[in-house]
């Protein structure tokens, strides 16, 4: 399996400027696995935040390639330094007769939600990094995920500790 890059890019908050980026993975053939673009506090500036596995000659290339773009004020590979993921998802999960109580177990052990009940779906709210994300999702794929929305990962870089 290929390595998974999160990489930070922020853009002028301008039309056009997320077309640029995302054509430049496109334009190599390499798959975004995530996406997630949002103002900064500064109105004038929004982060991407891209997952994306691949090689990591061509992960440099596009890295190196984002830099030369203009409205790119700064890109950073958040894969080579300590940081912190998390994304969000709402599933909602058959719960019928027995399923329920074991559904309500995982929730409780994936630190989940419940954010919506019927007599035959729960609809849960599960966040975390992307580890957590596949566990929970595994475990309630026995029990039928009828629908899911999933946010992308959302990435920040550690503090230095000193």
């Amino acid at each position: 399996m290929e390595p998974r890059h999160t990489i930070s890019v922020w853009v002028d908050n301008i039309p056009g400027v997320l077309s640029r980026v995302t054509g430049l993975f496109s334009g190599r053939g390499f798959n975004i696995e995530s996406l997630c673009v949002a103002e900064t506090m500064d109105p004038e500036v929004s982060r991407i935040t891209i997952v994306s596995t691949g090689d990591e000659q061509i992960t440099e290339q596009i890295i190196k390639q984002l830099h030369k773009l203009i409205n790119v004020i700064k890109v950073v590979d958040l894969s080579g330094v300590e940081h912190v993921e998390r994304e969000m998802a709402l599933v909602t999960v058959k719960a019928d007769g027995a399923s329920r109580a074991e559904i309500l177990r995982l929730v409780d052990i994936f630190r989940c939600r419940v954010v919506d009940v019927s007599p035959t779906t729960y609809s849960l709210e599960i966040t975390g990094n992307y580890a957590k994300m596949r566990a929970v999702l595994d475990n309630l794929k026995v029990h039928g995920i009828l629908d899911i929305v999933r946010t992308g990962t959302l990435a920040i870089q550690r503090t230095k500790k000193d």
